[in-house]
């Protein structure tokens, strides 16, 4: 069994993270809930600003926060002196609500609204990742209108694809996101930017995929981008006075997961800057990255309640739990796959396999396919590891599923940071059919 951050199976079989007692949390809370290890959060993001501190290079490690959000998240990274990612009004919104440093927002997106890019300048955000012409044009007529300066970098596609499920793959050539670099669509954006009057651009921003274990495709993306700056230096007189590389570095899930610790991901990373910026004859730009998963995932813990069983005489034993995609759809979105442990009888020896299915109406709603517990019984509350990213982000409410609530731990302490709803809470939204005034 891998436990994962503060985990600990305690004198009595039972699963503590934090120092608090799982089975008492999924008791006061009910399940299905999140449980983060601050601690380990806390741990994730000084690895990354360690490395940088080290080497004594300008940075700014932005917490990606599509990962998980949420108003005491959005804090805690303000605490750590993170700066923020953020791709939509709502989570400017979050980061507002927060009192988060709007100096150290970076918005991102591949199809910013105009209300949202006014927003953006309204909240004095710090810079805006520009993503297309069709953005482009529309930011230069808001900062035009309001007479407001705006730093901005602006998002390549180095053509450099990373060794990951293709869904989560966004550095080659063939993505929604950013300028190509091969058709000149790069070159263009650097002119229309460089004439602006308003716009500042201070850099250049790439991503080549998520869930990466090497560096191999970050030193390989810094390399090319570089012969690129050499050749913009000459052409444009313009070299990049920021290098931002995105995130993307992975975490381990289940076991053959083989990730770096975050210092090594980045130490190669200003290694090559460094090396590149040097053989050019360039200033090292400042570095910026985009680590969300990697600070967030494995802290995650999901707590359920085992209820139904199904045993199909030599093909497969099912277990169901209290909740399923609703709260969790990445193994049915990409056949994300996860470890767990029976909560309340982790000393137990894991003798069978089972299948772990949710309660949603849908076949593909299975959490795990195999995995290995003591004979369970129904009422067993169910831990599922590394559930941190994109647990709660895209928790949705398919069959009338209310979301869980979330709650951090540390040191012994709880805190319930997002309540979780009630059956009035999805009922909320909705208003009487007004038939009369149809007909």
């Amino acid at each position: 069994m891998y436990l994962h951050g503060t985990s600990t199976i305690n004198e009595h079989g039972l699963l503590e993270i934090g120092g608090v007692d799982t089975v008492k949390l999924a008791r006061d809370y009910g399940t299905p809930v999140y449980i983060y290890d601050v601690a380990l959060i806390r741990e994730r993001a000084k690895g990354f600003q360690n490395a940088f501190e080290e080497a004594g290079i300008p940075y700014q490690v932005a917490y990606a926060s599509k990962a998980f959000s949420c108003v005491a998240m959005v804090q805690l990274a303000a605490e750590l002196n993170l700066s923020l990612d953020v791709v939509s009004a709502g989570e400017m919104m979050t980061a507002k609500k927060a009192d988060f440093p709007m100096e150290r927002v970076h918005f991102h997106g591949n199809n910013k609204s105009p209300e949202e890019i006014e927003f953006a300048l309204d909240l004095g955000i710090g810079c805006i990742v520009v993503d297309n012409f069709f953005e482009l044009s529309l930011l230069q007529e808001k900062v035009k209108t309001k007479k407001q300066p705006m730093n901005v970098l602006f998002r390549t596609t180095p053509g450099v694809e990373a060794h990951t499920h293709e869904y989560i793959s966004t550095g080659q050539e063939d993505s929604k996101f950013g300028f190509d670099l091969e058709s000149g669509q790069a070159d263009q954006a650097v002119e229309t930017l460089q004439k602006d009057p308003f716009l500042n651009l201070r850099g250049v921003h790439s991503h080549i995929g998520s869930q990466i274990f090497d560096t191999d495709g970050f030193v390989l993306t810094v390399e090319k981008l570089f012969n690129v700056f050499k050749r913009w230096q000459h052409q444009y007189n313009f070299v990049p006075e920021v290098f931002n590389a995105g995130g993307g570095f992975g975490i381990r899930y289940v076991e053959g997961d083989e990730p770096l610790a975050p210092e090594d991901y980045v130490k190669d990373l200003i290694l090559t800057v460094k090396k590149e910026a040097e053989d050019a004859g360039m200033n090292i730009p400042e570095i910026w990255i985009e680590p969300g998963r990697s600070i967030t995932g494995d802290a995650g813990t999901t707590l359920y309640t085992v209820g139904a069983q199904k045993d199909i005489p030599g093909v497969r034993k099912y277990i169901s739990v209290d909740g399923g995609m609703t709260d969790n759809i990445r193994p049915a979105l990409y056949n994300a796959e996860y470890e767990g442990v029976l909560a309340n009888r982790a000393h137990e020896e894991h003798k069978e396999l089972f299948a772990v299915a949710g309660k949603c109406c849908e076949s593909g709603d299975m959490l795990i396919w195999n995995l290995p517990l003591p004979p369970v019984e129904s009422g067993d509350i169910l831990a599922v590891f590394c559930t941190g990213a994109y647990g709660y982000a895209m928790a949705n409410n398919y069959n009338r599923i209310a979301r869980p609530p979330v709650v951090f731990v540390e040191n012994g302490r709880t805190d319930l940071v997002v309540q979780g709803e009630s059956l009035e809470d999805l009922l909320k939204n909705d208003l009487p059919l007004r038939s009369k005034e149809r007909v």
